[in-house]
């Protein structure tokens, strides 16, 4: 009876490093952070997730002010890895689906359309403010303004209506 070798042993390695990875693969999967549970939705990487409901009119002035603040806050936004609060504030009232924008932020809004749609942007690249406002089923379309009003803290400015 004759032994059969063969020249290469490394094929048996690959064969076992295949079958690994292969057995590993599913448990990778478990690992992944969701954002199904209340209390994922509240730590966005490491952040607290907070929310508040309010009419436009309540707000005009501090969301007027972030609008005109949004070219300096896309800087922010960009450097942005690490806050301890993030407050998402729903303008109900501004929803698409009550009739949009009050005159006076439409307005505003019209101005600064440029810097927003960069701002909105600068949103969509970032892990931590994407994330805190996916987990509240926020469109980075209706994202209005955001307010970096203290250290470890961002506000962001909604037109929506908050998730059911």
């Amino acid at each position: 009876m004759a032994i059969t070798t063969f020249p290469d042993s490394r094929w048996l390695h690959m064969i076992a490093a295949t079958a690994f990875l292969a057995a590993s693969a599913p448990q990778a999967g478990l690992n992944a952070q969701g954002l199904e549970g209340p209390e994922t939705q509240n730590k966005i990487i490491g952040s607290e997730v907070g929310q508040e409901e309010t009419n436009t009119a309540v707000e005009a002035g501090k969301v007027a002010t972030a609008i005109d603040r949004t070219r300096e806050n896309i800087g922010t936004v960009r450097k942005t890895s690490k806050l301890d609060k993030v407050d998402i504030v729903f303008l109900t009232d501004a929803a698409r689906t009550e009739g949009g924008l009050p005159p006076a932020i439409e307005s505003k809004v019209e101005q600064h359309q440029d810097d927003i749609a960069e701002l909105r942007k600068e949103i969509e690249a970032n892990a931590l403010l994407f994330n805190a406002i996916d987990s509240r089923r926020v469109l980075t379309e209706d994202v209005l303004a955001v307010e970096f009003d203290d250290p470890g803290k961002v506000v962001i400015y909604a037109a929506a209506k908050p998730p059911d």
